[in-house]
């Protein structure tokens, strides 16, 4: 190795050692808990499970025994077993007070104690078995699906409520004081919504007048209302059977037709609608319940609401579609022209798919509006595919029915008013809904056909493009009965008939013959089915008539033969007629 080659390894071997010896210098530097991912100490790890403080609640007393702050599930128990008796001091350790000064700590801090219990009491329904039981607040999700399970956390929200327009969350948090253990505390901006939200949510005034023995709790609730909500729930049923007796009155008074109509459906939504209302402004400015019955009461308001509303929306589109069949169709059968009966189906189809909208409207407002959806919706999210299988197996014939009733609307293979032999009867279609279709029958009997079962068998329209039809008059008479006299005579009685169209189409034939008599059979065209039955009916009784009145030899009659003696040969009789009777010649009598 020549010279300047070994001075260029002894250079690369002493930069080496320069940069091991500077890396190492840097390791040594680094906190013992540093990690490989980025650096990230152990105690960068620690803060991201609670927020560090240097002070807390120093203007309150020693924290009681009493009090357990460990976990979020402890905290707010004991924040309600002390508020419960009305130990409030000692429920403010519960709160994070540093926004308050210490020397207006204690006192200030029992009486947001007080409120928040009360706020937690009437606001929103708080299960504290709900209430995460770890003390990192962890999701415990053995399936492994929720996205944070197993990740510690250091913010709960404990309740979501509306006050003057403004939304204000109350929140548990986890703090850790230099090297003491986390505890779980109510935020410092929770406890400054704390006074808003006590206006909103805090004893009504009627509360006031009630004697504090009524006050004490009996179970989920406080003795006084035991009382008050069943009197509550009486005064509300009175107004609305008030209303509904008043609604009754005004559709009498109403002149007859739509309005007296529409008012006179509308009895028991508008009085659903009232007795909401009026429970709603009790519950606002009289009196307040806690939270238990409010969020009972309130959801059975919601439904009764959004029932109202759309009961009232149904109760209108029904009755504008009565004045509209009445005035542009009138009665429902097939006399009427076919371009009224394709859009009376319509205005029935029309109907059908407001009333889906409207329930999938309302259905989807009291699910917005009910809290307990909100984790509800989470779970049937998780399980939608069983679900999906549920019902797709239990509605399987209530999906089929509506599915085959839009079908036969769009199709229209059939119409309101049009007239249709189904399984032997004549029935005109007088209603197309959305399982079944109500048909009548000649005789004004109504069948209810599921849509499914109807659009399964095989059925004739005799509307589909004209209501008109030929009918069929058969006569039977004797041999000898004259063809021609009785086409004349048919012709003569079919044209004096009103119901008989198409006179040209009339004709008469002899389409039959056996050895002792023929058939005559007889085409006539109706304008429609039944009026052609009427028609075929009159005519043969006309023809019955002629004939027995001036050829009543023309009947059909059984021959007798008394002998096999032919005149025509002058053969003698080979057959003694029956005792009793004498043989004129031989001859056969009839």
């Amino acid at each position: 190795m020549t010279g300047n080659g070994a001075w260029r390894l002894w250079s690369i071997l002493a930069v080496m050692a320069v940069a091991i010896v500077i890396s190492g210098a840097s390791l040594a530097q680094m906190p013992q808990g540093a990690v490989a991912n980025g650096g990230e100490s152990e105690s960068d790890s620690e803060e991201k499970e609670w927020f560090p403080l240097d002070t807390l609640n120093d203007g309150l007393d020693a924290t009681p025994d009493a009090v357990r702050r460990d976990t979020p599930r402890e905290s707010i128990r004991s924040f309600q077993q002390l508020t419960d008796q009305e130990e409030y001091a000692s429920a403010a350790h519960v709160l994070n007070l540093s926004e308050l000064d210490a020397a207006e700590q204690p006192q200030r801090g029992a009486e947001l104690a007080r409120q928040l219990a009360e706020i937690l009491r009437r606001g929103e329904w708080l299960d504290v078995s709900d209430l995460p039981g770890r003390q990192d607040a962890a999701i415990e999700d053995p399936s492994g699906q929720h996205p944070q399970a197993g990740e510690p956390r250091r913010n709960l929200e404990l309740a979501s409520l509306e006050a003057k327009g403004d939304t204000y969350d109350i929140r548990l948090a986890r703090y850790r004081v230099d090297d003491e253990d986390p505890i779980w505390l109510i935020t410092p901006d929770s406890v400054a919504s704390i006074p808003v939200l006590y206006e909103e949510f805090g004893p009504s005034l009627l509360e006031a007048y009630i004697p504090d023995r009524f006050k004490t709790s009996f179970g989920r609730l406080q003795v006084w209302e035991w009382i008050a909500i069943p009197v509550f729930l009486m005064l509300i049923g009175l107004v609305g059977w008030g209303v509904y007796g008043l609604v009754g009155l005004l559709s009498q008074w109403f002149p007859n037709g739509v309005p007296s109509i529409f008012a006179s459906r509308i009895r028991s939504p508008m009085a659903f609608l009232i007795m909401a209302f009026v429970a709603q402004s009790l519950l606002d400015y009289v009196v307040s319940f806690t939270a238990v019955a409010t969020t009972f009461i309130r959801i059975l308001l919601i439904i009764m609401i959004a029932w109202g509303v759309g009961t009232i929306a149904l109760r209108l589109v029904d009755t504008i579609l009565l004045k509209v069949t009445r005035r542009m169709v009138g009665e429902i059968d097939d006399t009427k022209p076919k371009d009224e009966r394709k859009l009376l189906t319509t205005l029935y189809a029309v109907r059908r798919i407001i009333i889906l909208i409207t329930v999938a409207a309302v259905s989807v407002y009291v699910l917005s509006q009910i809290p307990l959806f909100e984790t509800l919706g989470m779970s049937l999210l998780a399980s939608a595919s069983v679900l999906a299988v549920l019902v797709g197996i239990a509605g399987q014939a209530v999906l089929g029915n509506i599915l085959s009733s839009f079908q036969l609307s769009l199709a229209k293979p059939i119409r309101i008013g049009d007239l249709v032999m189904f399984e032997g009867q004549w029935c005109y279609v007088e209603g197309i809904f959305y399982t079944f279709i109500r048909l009548r029958s000649w005789d004004e009997r109504r069948l209810i056909v599921p849509v499914t079962y109807f659009v399964s068998k095989p059925f004739e329209n005799l509307s589909v493009k004209s209501a008109k039809m030929y009918r069929t008059l058969e006569l039977v008479v004797h041999l000898s009965a004259d063809t021609q006299v009785i086409r004349e005579k048919f012709l003569e009685y079919a044209k004096e008939e009103d119901n008989v169209v198409e006179h040209h189409r009339l004709c008469c034939y002899v389409t039959g013959q056996s050895e002792r008599a023929q058939t005559i059979s007889c085409y006539l065209m109706a304008s429609d089915p039944f009026a052609g039955w009427v028609a075929e009916m009159n005519i043969r009784e006309r023809l019955m008539a002629f004939i027995r009145d001036n050829h009543p030899e023309w009947w059909p009659r059984e021959v007798v033969v008394l002998s096999q003696h032919d005149i025509t040969k002058g053969d003698e009789p080979r057959v003694r007629p029956p005792s009793g009777v004498e043989s004129h010649g031989g001859e056969a009598s009839e």
